[in-house]
């Protein structure tokens, strides 16, 4: 008889249990970034984020010798099954100690919950949407984490690949790219000729255009657009899209935003490019996810004052028909600049699929590394 217990979170004490896990798991790992506790809990309620309109989740704490020693959702994501046809039940916020009993409970607690609801197959660790943080960490443990990915112990992946039945779905790459002392030439050039050749031109937000004239909404339809046909995406509903214009746009720093418009099409929106200051370092400040008493002030040196040395490029996105004309050159000639001002040493990409040739082309002109790697995984049920 199994010595671990499985049990739901079925009210907000067990979802604090189920938050509170990952902090004290990690307490001290130089490489691990927390999220914040009020984001978790604002994606983990169900009142609270847009995405359980299409989405079904239940959360689930392991608990052995009367403590608890894992976690993992199991969600189904109703959109993106009939997008992608399939029957997947997703494993996410999974973290467990190093104990084969743990991870394998946990996973058929998953296995178990979506044979329930008609599934044929796990897949994971994926949250509700591309949204949310995916892919486990397979290479890159001695890297420092970022804000928007997974960071995970070398014992996760040993776990799954050593119980049978698990494959690869698909695996995920990030770049480490260092800011160079003068724009790329190419970049200056291609910039130039796209702008001659056809009318594409660099647009910078101002923050009343965010908040009351609808372009945090154009963003986030370009990146719906974008997107669309990437591994397991669901398009982001106008009630999501609202949700992340509030949540991320009012304090970004829009010099670190840049849009290209197609000027021939009555300036239509093209181009995305959302970078923000790395909150790494400052979030591994906020102890167990909290701003209180003294996290925000870690959060604030980085976000305005830029008291790190890191930029994530957050969202990166040129619709299809514009991906050839040389749009994302005119991106980085326009924020290398903003980079070197505000002293910032490197950029991070974020998760890019393996076989995204055309993603990984717009870094070839910086001097850049292969860093990380994670993996998403599939087990038939």
């Amino acid at each position: 008889m199994s010595s671990v217990r499985i049990v739901k979170v079925a009210d907000r004490k067990g979802l604090e249990e189920f938050i509170q896990f990952h902090y004290d798991l990690y307490r001290g790992d130089p490489y691990d970034v927390p999220n914040l506790r009020s984001d978790e809990l604002r994606t983990l309620s169900r009142n609270k984020n847009a995405a359980f309109d299409f989405c079904e989740a239940d959360y689930f704490l392991a608990y052995k010798d009367g403590r608890v020693v894992g976690r993992v959702a199991a969600i189904v994501n109703n959109r993106a099954n009939e997008r992608w046809q399939r029957k997947s039940v997703r494993f996410g916020w999974i973290d467990f100690v190093d104990d084969r009993e743990v991870s394998s409970a946990l996973l058929k607690a998953v296995e178990d919950w979506g044979r329930e609801r008609g599934m044929t197959e796990i897949v994971g660790p994926l949250g509700f949407t591309d949204m949310d943080p995916e892919g486990m960490l397979t290479e890159g443990f001695d890297q420092l984490g970022t804000q928007a990915t997974i960071y995970n112990y070398p014992y996760y992946p040993q776990h799954i690949e050593s119980m049978g039945g698990w494959e690869k779905d698909n695996d995920y790459v990030e770049f480490k790219m260092f800011v160079p002392d003068e724009i790329p030439d190419k970049y200056t050039k291609v910039a130039r000729m796209v702008e001659q050749r056809y009318n594409l031109h660099v647009k910078k937000l101002t923050r009343r255009e965010v908040l009351r004239e609808g372009y945090g909404q154009k963003i986030f339809e370009v990146i719906n657009e974008t997107f669309k046909d990437l591994y397991g995406y669901s398009q982001l509903t106008p009630r999501q899209i609202d949700q992340y214009v509030d949540m991320y746009l009012p304090m970004a720093d829009l010099n670190l935003i840049t849009l290209v418009e197609d000027w021939n099409a009555d300036r239509k929106l093209v181009g995305v490019g959302i970078t923000i200051p790395s909150l790494s370092r400052a979030f591994q400040k906020c102890r167990d996810g909290r701003l209180w008493p003294f996290g925000w002030w870690h959060v604030l040196r980085a976000l305005k004052f830029h008291k790190t040395e890191g930029v994530d490029l957050l969202l990166m996105g040129v619709l299809p028909e514009y991906r050839m004309k040389g749009a994302n050159a005119l991106m980085f000639a326009d924020l290398i600049p903003w980079y070197r001002k505000y002293g910032f040493k490197w950029g991070e990409s974020q998760v890019e699929m393996e076989t995204n040739e055309n993603v990984q082309s717009q870094w070839q002109y910086l001097d850049k590394v292969q860093h990380k790697r994670r993996r998403c995984y599939r087990k038939g049920l």
